[in-house]
């Protein structure tokens, strides 16, 4: 019989300080909840209306099956454009950003900070902010993605170009190759599957953040929710959702199968 003192505990005691913080973080997320209004007797109260909508949306219209149909098209059109844009413009400001490519530091904190701010902006204010500037329709959709994407790739992509093995960059720099052709025929190669992988999920987030800009007016077939919503049409809403939730499927495969590929090729 294997001798208990010997084995490892289970649990570290902890100590003081965590206690307290433990403590703490209990006492807000209590006071989160009163401020968050959670009211377990209004959701039994509204359990009835939610069976109303929900049958209303049995079986789902088709009435503007076609119509939806091009909302949709113009939704991942956002989406793909938005993405390839801001994937273009995110390579030139990761390399800014990161710490062995940078041309001075404080040009990396600039444009670090450029990316968080651009990023710490909601989807809905840029969508706004551009709707307020350019009209409604995609064009305003489209912009808003393009700065999602940078906000996203932009960060991931330093962060890649920053764990790549630097014995090839430090070796083309040492016969004299300038910093362009280290960056184009070393780092960006060996960066090359992480930075693929992260547009990839990119493009992902894009077709779902394109579907909510519309309800702001920004184009897309969030503009069909919204109007569906308003005119209490639930059954078109009912379309509408099984059509968002198809191209969302259908992006994902692509995406995820295209990830499994570019891993069997590392391998």
């Amino acid at each position: 019989m294997a001798d208990l003192t010997q084995l490892p505990p289970r649990f570290d005691r902890p100590e003081p300080v965590s206690i307290l913080l433990f403590l703490a973080f209990v006492g807000f997320f209590a006071w989160s909840l009163a401020a968050a209004g959670i009211s377990l007797p209004e959701l039994i109260e509204g359990l009835p209306n939610m069976g109303r909508i929900a049958s209303e949306m049995v079986p789902p219209a088709t009435d503007r099956f076609m119509p939806m149909l091009q909302s949709v098209l113009v939704t991942f059109q956002m989406a793909l454009v938005g993405t390839v844009i801001g994937i273009v413009l995110s390579l030139p400001l990761a390399i800014l950003a990161s710490r062995n490519h940078t041309p001075h530091p404080l040009v990396r904190t600039a444009v670090r900070n450029v990316v968080s701010f651009i990023r710490t902006v909601p989807d809905l204010a840029w969508a706004l902010f551009f709707v307020a500037s350019v009209g409604l329709g995609p064009f305003a959709g489209t912009l808003t993605l393009i700065m999602d994407t940078v906000g996203f790739c932009a960060r991931f992509f330093a962060e890649a170009i920053e764990e790549v093995d630097e014995g090839p960059t430090e070796a083309l720099a040492a016969i004299g190759a300038p910093p362009s052709a280290v960056i184009a025929c070393a780092t960006l190669p060996m960066a090359m599957p992480s930075l693929i992988n992260t547009s990839l999920f990119a493009l992902e987030k894009a077709v779902r953040s394109s579907v909510v800009l519309g309800l702001v007016g920004a184009g897309g077939i969030g503009a069909e929710l919204a109007t569906s919503m308003e005119m209490f049409r639930y059954d078109q809403a009912a379309t509408i959702v099984l059509m968002i939730f198809a191209l969302v499927v259908v992006v994902e495969m692509l995406s995820s199968r295209a990830r499994h590929r570019l891993i069997k090729k590392r391998q």
